[in-house]
């Protein structure tokens, strides 16, 4: 049975090519243009399996033309972790939580409590593949959402970024007042490389179960803005005015 196909829209004006068709029962992608041919182009490719034909398609006609699915698609923490060893240029996080449970559970946080500096740990693989990325160029940043009074969660958080910061990440904090100033929300969000973004997801009790993966740009670049606003009224955590009660 032929599938059933719908014309999208072409880029190179009214009956040229390249061009973009959508299956309408299985929603995949069809693009007809002209192929890349210059052997040394082709073998910069990944993954171009025998049989596969690249094709140049200008940018603009998949953002005007490919189909937009808005469907949530979770992911669990093992491939959520992948995303931090694949991302090439930058990974930003908006910390808005008063508690995170898995904090509660280590060592360091009982070291906190009991009004002891916190002895880190710096040979895990989280400080492992931080060093390699920054190593490499890449920036890692937080912004961190602070209550007046802080709670004891986010109290710890300020200490833990002594960590962060010696692994190479730039840590920042925002009051609660400001960060609804500016409409931050109240969510916790990875942005990776400006493309792709890990909406992460709690359970009841604090703990992070998984994260909701977006790639759509429009519902992508409302979270950069987001990171803009919040980057520039953020300060630095040694600066940030602490309110404990």
């Amino acid at each position: 049975m032929p599938r059933r196909l719908r014309f999208n829209g072409t880029g190179s004006g009214e009956g040229g090519c390249p061009s973009v068709h959508e299956d309408l029962d299985s929603g995949e992608v069809i693009v007809h243009g002209p192929p890349l041919q210059d052997p040394a182009d082709v073998a910069q490719l990944q993954h171009l399996d025998p049989g596969e034909v690249a094709i140049v398609v200008p940018r603009n006609t998949l953002v005007d033309f490919g189909p937009r699915d808005e469907t949530p698609r979770a992911i669990g923490l093992d491939a959520l972790a992948r995303l931090f060893d694949n991302f090439k240029h930058t990974a930003w996080r908006l910390e808005a939580r008063e508690r995170y449970a898995s904090d509660e559970q280590t060592p360091t946080y009982a070291e906190f409590i009991e009004g002891k500096r916190p002895s880190w740990d710096m040979g895990t693989p989280w400080c492992d593949t931080m060093r390699r990325q920054v190593a490499n160029g890449a920036r890692v940043e937080r912004v961190r959402i602070v209550d007046t009074p802080a709670t004891v969660g986010q109290r710890y958080l300020m200490a833990h970024a002594e960590k962060n910061t010696a692994l190479g990440e730039d840590i920042r904090n925002i009051s609660r007042e400001d960060a609804d100033r500016l409409l931050l929300g109240h969510e916790d969000a990875w942005i990776f490389d400006s493309r792709i973004v890990a909406l992460l997801n709690f359970d009841e009790g604090d703990d992070l179960i998984g994260a909701e993966l977006i790639t759509e740009p429009s519902r992508v670049i409302r979270y950069v803005q987001l990171r803009d606003a919040a980057w520039h009224y953020a300060v630095p955590y040694t600066e940030f005015p602490v309110s404990d009660g």
